[in-house]
């Protein structure tokens, strides 16, 4: 691969084994086609070994945007050795019904407070807020879910990426457009949403209209809308396209949800590879694509597979990078220095943030 390909494009977030990195994490981390690391509860002992791992991978590359599932409540990767335990959102929409203004004062010290801890240890971006709506049947969202109330569920999302950019990180919605009213979890099945477009509108996908000009990356749910299309919406042109960017108006990054999961292994009842389903998502309209867990599995094969497969496609022209994609990874990238965590820990905002938390 030529040197003019090396800022081309680079569209994979993958992970890696543990909590310090192997060479096969090294070689996969150098490749001109992956664009960052998502972490998860193995690769965390501690802030210090942490940040150690951080910078790792910057010093191998400076640009590589590195990840977390980190929203609060039940889906926090970082739990112990300083760092507060944040609520599930639906605490926040809770608040909300009890004093409106309060719940938004506490939302942004939420963000402030999570986005303050993850970057003093060296991530750049957690995939939060969740935009889903609390219907009540999916367990998989639940209270995650701010609220049921679209209305509600924007406001307390916009004072969260409020909180997130004070602290200088930038913000994932998901999943779009809405996983909030089907019971199945996409992990592990393939959710159906049979709804008509203009239900799912006025409901479900109204934050992502409200907030396109606050939100910087947006996640697409694995769920089949039938009514709209055939395909997951994280492969669906009609979604992406046709409604996120262009009746919706977004204009950030469009992150596919884990291509491991089972909902990202069928599309329109045909099982594909890692490398089909990345195909699948990039060319629907996704400008990155994540692989998660996969470095634990026969030794990382599923990614070195994905990062040969996707190689070879951009060969044989089955594929083609994006700088407008690669623009909107690096506009990701945190812009203001990192914190110290101990000059973050008698920050008068931060310590302010804290005392609001719910």
């Amino acid at each position: 691969m030529t040197d003019s390909n090396m800022t081309q494009h680079a569209p994979l977030i993958i992970d890696v084994a543990g909590g310090s990195l192997t060479g096969d994490d090294r070689r996969r981390l150098a490749h001109p086609l992956v664009g960052g690391v998502i972490h998860f509860a193995r690769n965390w002992q501690n802030r210090a070994q942490l940040a150690a791992l951080n910078d790792e991978i910057k010093d191998l590359r400076p640009d590589l945007l590195v990840c977390v599932d980190h929203e609060g409540g039940r889906v926090q990767r970082f739990k112990t050795d300083g760092f507060t335990h944040l609520p599930a959102m639906r605490r926040l929409g809770e608040l909300w019904m009890k004093d409106a203004m309060a719940a938004t004062n506490a939302a942004t010290a939420c963000g402030q407070v999570l986005a303050s801890e993850l970057r003093a240890c060296g991530v750049d971006l957690s995939f939060t807020p969740v935009l889903d709506l609390d219907w009540g049947p999916s367990g998989v969202i639940g209270d995650r879910a701010f609220h049921a109330d679209a209305r509600v569920a924007t406001l307390l999302a916009k004072s969260l990426m409020h909180g997130l950019l004070q602290a200088g990180m930038a913000n994932c919605g998901k999943h779009f457009p809405g996983h909030g009213f089907v019971a199945a979890d996409s992990h592990t099945d393939i959710p159906v949403d049979k709804r008509s477009l203009k239900a799912i509108l006025a409901d479900d996908a109204q934050p992502y209209s409200w907030l396109n000009t606050t939100l910087t990356s947006v996640m697409p749910a694995h769920v089949v809308y039938p009514k709209v299309d055939a395909r997951p919406a994280g492969f669906s042109s009609t979604w992406l396209n046709d409604i996120l960017r262009a009746r919706l108006g977004f204009t950030g990054a469009i992150f596919s949800d884990d291509l491991s999961m089972a909902g990202a292994r069928v599309i329109e009842g045909r099982p594909v590879s890692p490398t089909e389903a990345a195909l699948a998502a990039l060319g629907a309209g996704c400008d990155l694509v994540l692989l998660c867990n996969q470095s634990v599995v026969e030794g990382g094969a599923p990614i070195d597979e994905l990062i040969d497969g996707l190689a070879e496609a951009q060969i044989k022209g089955r594929w083609t990078p994006s700088e407008a994609s690669e623009q909107r990874r690096l506009d990701l990238l945190p812009r203001t220095p990192a914190p110290d965590w101990d000059a973050l820990m008698v920050d008068p905002a931060y310590v302010r943030a804290l005392e609001l938390l719910p």
